[in-house]
């Protein structure tokens, strides 16, 4: 990479690729800069710190990570959305297993608008259910967990048992979608 081509959008990029080929822990700025051809003091200009790449790279997962979904959902509603929704995050997250992994889940002001959005996807496809408000927020953590909790076990190879995983997958969003039928203050 020419220095002059060198921006934080550009450092980013690096530092997804070498965090994809490498896995998370191979991430560090001398990385970076090296895989960008620059000395790392380069990226102070572009990046203050580690913890600010990593935020920036947080933000392009979820940002990632919103669009896939977006467009899984998009013109779909109910069981339908829900299910595209999962299976959309699921691959995101096989395709991706470093990257994904790279993907700092506490809050971050650096990916609010990215997270938010994808809450946002989230809490419109349950409106389907009647789910609005707190009750909207409740189903959506209980989503995402399910949605995420798996996806990482298998991209981390957690399932040794011989049953399809694909069988298991198809159980979980059906469970999810009776679920979401139930009342979110059960008795």
């Amino acid at each position: 990479m020419a220095r002059a081509a060198l921006s934080a959008d550009a450092v980013v990029d690096v530092a997804l690729r070498l965090v994809d080929e490498e896995g998370p822990a191979a991430l560090t700025l001398a990385a970076v800069a090296a895989r960008a051809g620059v000395a790392t003091p380069s990226l102070y200009k572009h990046v203050r710190n580690l913890a600010e790449l990593r935020s920036l790279m947080s933000a392009r997962i979820a940002e990632e990570l919103g669009d896939r979904i977006g467009e899984a959902v998009l013109g779909r509603s109910a069981d339908d959305a829900i299910r595209a929704l999962m299976m959309a995050w699921r691959a995101y997250v096989v395709e991706n297993p470093n990257k994904y992994g790279s993907l700092d889940q506490s809050p971050d002001p650096q990916r609010a608008e990215a997270a938010k959005r994808v809450v946002d996807i989230i809490v419109a496809s349950l409106r389907a259910y009647g789910l609005e408000d707190s009750d909207a927020i409740h189903a959506t953590r209980c989503l995402r967990a399910a949605a995420h909790g798996f996806a990482v076990l298998e991209a981390a190879k957690g399932f040794q048992m011989a049953e399809d995983l694909d069988e298991s997958y198809d159980l979980l969003v059906r469970m999810v979608t009776a679920g979401l039928r139930l009342p979110v203050h059960g008795g």
